[in-house]
């Protein structure tokens, strides 16, 4: 459940939404508080549109939040799409880097977790 949840409206129904949540990520050896970024989409007819300078409104929580930076990870298929929202230094794009996650359900004949290649997004 996200902690701070953006959702924009127009005519047509919902635009795009956010959601953001606290939580700790190992960065080297040390466990660091910040947010995470998820549950964004823009509506397919309206991307392209400037939309993601909604994201602008990022900072703010952040900052009420209490934590240094927030970070989202995208498919290698979304990298256009987050290069818009990054060329105006609103975040910054990295990539080859793993990603551990805890799958959303465990079966005793898999591991718990997997490691995915996917390009990371960090705001600001």
């Amino acid at each position: 459940r996200p902690e701070f949840r953006a959702i924009g409206y127009d005519a047509h129904g919902v635009a795009a939404h956010i959601g953001i949540l606290r939580r700790f990520i190992k960065v080297g050896e040390v466990d660091l508080l910040v947010a995470e970024l998820g549950l964004y989409a823009v509506r397919p007819d309206l991307e392209g549109l400037g939309i993601s300078f909604s994201m602008r409104v990022a900072s703010p929580v952040l900052q009420q939040l209490g934590v240094p930076f927030a970070f989202g990870t995208v498919r290698h298929a979304m990298r256009n799409h987050v290069e818009r929202l990054c060329r105006d230094g609103l975040a910054t794009i990295v990539s080859g880097v793993p990603v551990r996650s805890t799958l959303a359900e465990v079966y005793p004949d898999l591991p718990p977790t997997r490691v995915e290649d996917v390009i990371v997004v960090v705001v600001p």
